[in-house]
């Protein structure tokens, strides 16, 4: 058989195996994670998210990839954190709508200075603990305060200066000092 008639078969290549689909997390590093797809398979993932996420063990993610190489493209069930950080002024907004923010356990709102301006704030809530090293307030037309019980506590002096004021009680009044100066 002469050369020409021989028919060269090529060798197979093996082709990557691609995989798009969930990935439970079973270890996290700084720079990779470890994963675990079709049902025991081990890889190596990058984050490729287009928002900062760190993922914790047992998040289910979604991965994508060719080979050996792989990408966390979604999250599928997170418990890890994500963040939202931006440089710069930041503006969040809904025209035309309501914006919420919600969440199962709390929400915090940090800085160093935080200015709330309302046509009407209202606020309904359980309890309100509130702690300030000053407190100065500035009410133009009314300030009115309706409550089962009133107690307060000045360690210092306390002054109330008013153009007319008057104190009504059903019952008992009671006034103590060492030294009462009326007029």
């Amino acid at each position: 058989m002469s050369l020409a008639a021989r028919k060269i078969v090529p060798l197979p290549v093996p082709v990557p195996s691609d995989y798009l689909g969930p990935a439970r997390v079973t270890r996290v590093a700084p720079h990779a994670l470890e994963v675990e797809i079709r049902g025991g398979e081990r890889a190596t993932a990058q984050m490729a998210l287009a928002f900062p996420y760190a993922p914790a063990e047992g998040d289910v993610l979604l991965v994508i990839g060719r080979g050996d190489e792989h990408w966390v493209i979604g999250v599928v069930q997170g418990t890890g954190k994500a963040a939202l950080v931006f440089q710069g002024d930041v503006e969040v907004g809904a025209r035309g709508g309501a914006l919420t923010l919600t969440s199962d356990r709390s929400v915090a709102i940090r800085g160093p200075e935080i200015e709330v301006e309302a046509g009407k704030l209202q606020t309904i809530a359980g309890s309100v603990v509130e702690r300030f090293t000053s407190l100065y307030q500035r009410v133009r037309d009314a300030w009115s305060v309706r409550a089962g019980e009133a107690h307060t506590i000045v360690d210092g002096s306390s002054h109330l200066t008013a153009k007319d004021a008057s104190i009504l009680t059903e019952e008992t009044m009671s006034i103590n000092g060492s030294e009462i100066h009326l007029g």
